[in-house]
């Protein structure tokens, strides 16, 4: 989605999408500051994204500017111990211009967060580290429109949006199915049975 988007908004031509994941190709499956235009933090999957999320944070506060900072991460990510650590740190200095944004479609790499990793209950840990946190239907724009202009949900302290979704959402063959989480090469047949379930 990511790459779609930078595409979108010309910072990569749109031809360089069919290069996703390819040996040469700046377009990895962790994107990189260093090699994709628009992309300014290389984060992902390790959990360094709400660090960094919590030092712009800091710096905007310092600087006195009205800079909000979101941060937008999946469910396996926050497994991350440094997750929880700029948790802490954000919630103790009361970053109200901070956001984290969860993904939570209850499914990682591996296989469900139940089994990996149990998040739950994943609200009241937000809300134990001193967010002001929400759960909503990650697939209901006007829920997420609602709860997005009204940050932040807490003057005195960082917002956390817990947003309830379905890993491949639309493609019955591909819902809540971990064997997608990877895949950068799939076959026409499988292209077109994918385009036919979006129409």
């Amino acid at each position: 989605m990511l790459y779609v988007m930078l595409a979108d908004k010309g910072f990569v031509p749109i031809e360089t999408l069919d290069t996703f994941c390819r040996r040469d190709s700046i377009l990895g499956g962790h994107p990189e500051a260093a090699k994709v235009p628009g992309v300014e933090a290389s984060t992902g999957s390790l959990g360094h994204g709400l660090s960094y999320g919590v030092g712009m944070a800091l710096a905007a506060r310092i600087e006195k500017r009205d800079s909000r900072v979101i941060v937008v991460m999946g469910d396996g990510e926050i497994d991350e111990g440094s997750v929880w650590e700029a948790a802490l740190c954000a919630g103790k200095h009361r970053l109200s211009n901070l956001t984290a944004v969860v993904d939570y479609n209850k499914i990682q790499s591996a296989g469900p967060t139940s089994e990996v990793q149990d998040l739950e209950p994943l609200l009241d840990k937000w809300r134990a580290f001193n967010f002001a946190a929400v759960d909503v239907d990650g697939h209901d724009v006007a829920a997420l429109r609602d709860v997005f202009r009204r940050l932040p949900l807490a003057q005195d302290r960082p917002s956390a949006v817990i947003c309830h979704t379905v890993k491949g959402k639309g493609i019955p063959f591909a819902e809540n199915d971990a064997n997608w989480h990877h895949k950068s090469k799939i076959g026409l047949d499988v292209v077109s049975k994918l385009f036919a379930a979006l129409e």
